[in-house]
């Protein structure tokens, strides 16, 4: 088998087709093309559901794709590890992230980090679904209160208190009383236990919206719809400011933002280099450090 014809394929399975895999990596999709179809002669098999729209791999395909991606991954990860003995780290670097994180200046980390790792080519991509690392190709995920059965290793980098907010226009319910409530993806509502100046006050949720994004639950929180649980970091400002008002902290809840890659005897250089910017930059894991990004 051509290692190269299959890392060509590898790359056309990873963007979702000729098209995009060219304007990621710049090689013409004529040679992309002729590539994967010399790696299915010489299989025999079909890879590539040829005019399927959208994009689509045959089941071989499918199979190939999540066995290769992992094997070319490691093959990269030798050879940049031989490397890095000698100098920097390089390769490529795909980052998954949620919505509100990057947006609180993680394009701006990002950018420090190609400064300072040239040969690194950094690829950061947005989104609140939990993705797979391994099948769709993310080096490291960020991710705020990961499942503690997840398989993935990791390091906590940011740590922030959870708290209840709501505009000043919704009255705040007494205790066992109910409260409209903006939820976040697929959580479970449960009684809200909250403190606020050594006081604990249990209210009851009443789903009014659901939403799948924090970023979508602070905007929804300002109309005035409902109240919601979101970092205490986030909302700072408008508590000072009094476009919010603060209603308690969440009595044994936390937030822990994580930064997770696949479970590796060794570590490529990228991503320690990659956690270390995280850990080093929010110094301690406070959500202070967001005011210097």
């Amino acid at each position: 088998m051509d290692l190269l014809a299959l890392a060509d394929f590898d790359v056309v399975a990873l963007h979702g087709g000729f098209g995009a895999a060219n304007r990621a990596t710049g090689r013409p999709k004529a040679t992309l093309s002729r590539r994967v179809r010399e790696l299915e002669d010489d299989l025999g098999v079909r890879l590539i559901e040829r005019g399927a729209r959208p994009f689509r791999l045959t089941e071989e395909g499918a199979t190939l794709h999540a066995e290769a991606h992992v094997m070319l991954g490691r093959i990269e990860d030798v050879a940049e590890g031989l490397v890095a003995r000698a100098g920097a780290p390089r390769g490529a670097l795909r980052v998954s992230a949620p919505v509100l994180f990057a947006h609180r200046g993680l394009g701006r980390l990002a950018a420090r980090f190609a400064m300072n790792y040239p040969a690194v080519r950094l690829e950061v991509v947005v989104d609140d679904r939990f993705v797979d690392p391994l099948k769709e190709g993310f080096d490291v995920v960020i991710r705020a209160n990961p499942a503690a059965s997840t398989e993935l290793a990791g390091r906590c980098f940011l740590r922030d208190r959870l708290v209840v907010a709501a505009a000043p226009s919704l009255a705040e319910p007494g205790e066992g009383e109910s409260v409209p409530a903006i939820v976040l993806g697929d959580a479970q509502l449960a009684a809200w236990r909250l403190t606020a100046q050594g006081q604990t006050t249990t209210m009851l949720p009443r789903e009014v919206v659901r939403l799948s994004s924090m970023a979508l639950i602070y905007d929804a929180v300002r109309e005035g719809i409902g109240a919601a649980m979101m970092p205490a970091s986030l909302i700072r400002d408008d508590i000072a400011s009094g476009a919010l008002k603060l209603w308690g902290e969440v009595d044994g809840r936390s937030i822990e933002v994580w930064a997770l890659y696949p479970p590796q005897r060794h570590v490529a250089g990228k991503v320690s280099a990659f956690v270390g910017m995280l850990v080093d930059h929010f110094q301690d894991a406070s959500p202070a450090f967001f005011d210097s990004v």
